[in-house]
């Protein structure tokens, strides 16, 4: 089978790597026709004048390439523009769109961008409905989020495969360095729950905590407690380096609608690598985790709670190492390259 990866999706974005990475692993020959747009973006893709500007450049790139030879095309992440350009590249075979996120529900409700009803909210609703109506399979990444986009779309089915994480990077290798440290990596946007982390930072003032990572929230960094250390940005590829140290890794913890939808990419990137997760308990979570098994889940949005779970941790090494085992025993069941790569392949397959 040949796939042909399709559009201006953010090339190192995990969720399109990944894909790739398991498409590949499943035996899929993947050829990428990307033109960049987002791959320089560390804070979140965003809009602007430029940013415009090099959209509509790209699309009328797109419009005219005319890949040949490949069973069906893939638009990835974000690809919202891209559908129409995939559709007439694929002349009539399947597209698949791989969108992660619907722009409306990422840009105004969950970062506040645009204001509800507005002309802005009301475009961004459109492109929603289009691409999701335009490609011939959409596949989202939690059960919960799949129900969401399909009323959203107002289509059929939507399949789900989880988001995993890349092997070629993220191994077991947990070996926590004293002191233990609460590790949180992200982009800081809302449904992070960056405000949770800080508080339950300052709740164990006598815990480390590690936040890397930049984005909208930044400002919320300039009053952190003493035992909080920032670093702006950490390398891709180092990135499991730093949760091999870290004595739980931390995931998301918002209250948003969208925070209970997901799982975080770094919440697979953990499980991985046999770090203990502790994250939020969502009907997203549930779907992967069981408390106290292979992750702690606290409710969203409580930082007495965290504060709490990161305290047990590292109180009871025996049981950190517990947790963090079951949760690579799980990452191998249902999240794993080895898993997902044929869930991949079977999706397009029963397009053709």
């Amino acid at each position: 089978m040949r796939v042909c990866y399709f559009g201006t999706y953010e090339r190192a974005y995990p969720r399109n790597a990944q894909v790739i990475s398991c498409l590949r692993g499943a035996g899929v020959e993947v050829h990428e026709e990307h033109v960049a747009v987002w791959d320089d973006v560390r804070d979140g893709w965003s809009a602007g004048p430029g940013r415009a500007l090099r959209l509509a450049a790209a699309e009328t790139r797109l419009f005219a390439r005319r890949p040949h030879d490949f069973d069906a095309f893939i638009v990835g992440y974000p690809g919202h523009f891209d559908l129409p350009a995939a559709r007439r590249a694929a002349r009539g075979r399947p597209v698949v769109f791989n969108p992660l996120v619907s722009l409306a529900d990422t840009l105004v409700g969950d970062r506040g961008r645009f204001r509800r009803g507005s002309l802005a909210a009301r475009a961004l609703e459109r492109i929603d409905r289009h691409a999701f109506r335009s490609a011939d399979l959409v596949v989202a990444d939690t059960a919960v989020h799949a129900r969401f986009l399909s009323q959203l779309a107002g289509r059929g089915v939507i399949e789900v495969c989880f988001v995993g994480a890349e092997e070629r990077l993220f191994q077991p290798g947990w070996q926590p360095q004293a002191p233990f440290t609460a590790l949180f990596v992200g982009k800081l946007i809302p449904l992070q729950g960056v405000e949770a982390i800080l508080a339950a930072a300052r709740a164990a003032p006598e815990i480390p905590f590690r936040v890397v990572g930049s984005g909208q929230l930044d400002s919320l960094l300039a009053e952190r407690s003493a035992n909080v250390e920032h670093v702006p940005w950490v390398e891709y590829d180092r990135l499991p380096d730093e949760i091999h140290a870290a004595g739980c890794a931390l995931g998301i913890f918002g209250t948003s609608p969208k925070a209970l939808r997901v799982i975080p990419n770094k919440a697979f990137q953990a499980l991985a690598c046999g770090a203990p997760l502790i994250t939020a308990d969502t009907p997203a979570a549930r779907e992967l985790l069981t408390n106290e098994h292979d992750a702690l889940l606290v409710p969203p949005g409580d930082p007495a709670a965290l504060a709490n779970a990161i305290r047990r941790l590292a109180a009871d090494e025996p049981f950190a190492r517990r947790v963090g085992a079951a949760g690579r025993a799980t990452y191998e069941q249902h999240a794993s390259e080895a898993v997902l790569g044929p869930r991949w392949r079977g999706l397009i397959e029963g397009l053709l």
